[in-house]
């Protein structure tokens, strides 16, 4: 359902009150003036486990597929200026600190699907100076894409390489490689020089609706990626954890990762 121009107005006005009175428009309004105003989906820690075991790499070019075209995500077509919200990393690189000389050959060279790690302890949101980076009650490591004044303090501090640099303008990406874009309408682009990533799908989650990844991979095979809460002893992602042994990317830096692997 769509707003009109008198519930636009009324919603203007009650953000006005909402700092006097401590709440949100949305929460003075009465139930059922704006549909879908609040998040369906809520969570207090919102995590990831991917089941290495049983993606490939065509399902995972597949998944990235799923989340660059619901994000508008361009192809430069060059490694140098490359954007990615996810992405394949060969394991001995994904994880440095597992690596040794033992490691079976397969292992060593199979390809890992990362993501944003969307820490509990976010480096980047501490070294941002304007605020474009924070962290939500939930657990996800958000971006403003209009407060980013492009200084990659971010980028420095986040030490799994999970946020991209916009070298040139987005809109202008080839067009051979990109013939319709932007693919998603109802997703914003971006800006020359603006830092970006992936945030477990927010947009989504408002509508009651799966990360693009997740949705994606529930199409290839069941479970190949679980999302839920992991401060909910009763959800799937904590039942994946009791079952399965799982590894995180660096966490013996303190950053405590919420995308778990199973090995």
């Amino acid at each position: 359902m769509g707003v009109d121009r008198r519930q636009f107005l009324k919603i203007a006005g009650l953000s006005t009150l909402a700092g006097l009175g401590g709440k949100t428009a949305f929460e003075l309004l009465a139930p059922g003036d704006v549909e879908a105003a609040l998040p369906l989906m809520k969570a207090k820690r919102w995590a990831m486990v991917v089941d290495m075991r049983r993606l490939n790499e065509e399902a995972m070019k597949k998944l990235q597929k799923a989340c660059h075209y619901a994000h508008n995500v361009p192809d430069f077509g060059d490694p140098k200026v490359e954007i990615k919200w996810i992405w394949a990393e060969e394991f001995k690189h994904a994880f440095p600190d597992h690596e040794n000389e033992y490691v079976p050959e397969k292992v060593a060279h199979e390809k890992v699907l990362l993501l944003c790690n969307h820490c509990s302890n976010p480096p980047c949101c501490r070294v941002c100076p304007t605020g474009a980076t924070w962290q939500r009650e939930d657990g996800i490591v958000m971006m403003d894409w209009h407060r980013c004044i492009g200084c990659r303090f971010c980028m420095a501090g986040c030490p799994y390489g999970s946020r991209s640099f916009n070298w040139g303008d987005p809109r202008k990406a080839p067009k051979a490689l990109n013939p319709d874009f932007p693919t998603n309408p109802e997703f914003p682009t971006r800006s020359k020089g603006v830092v970006e990533k992936c945030t477990f799908c927010d947009e989504r989650l408002a509508k009651g609706l799966l990360p693009a990844c997740v949705e994606a991979a529930d199409k290839i095979g069941k479970d190949l990626l679980i999302f839920g809460d992991l401060a909910d002893p009763d959800s799937n992602v904590r039942q994946a954890l009791g079952k399965h042994f799982t590894i995180r990317r660096k966490p013996e830096l303190g950053t405590s990762p919420n995308i778990y692997y199973i090995v």
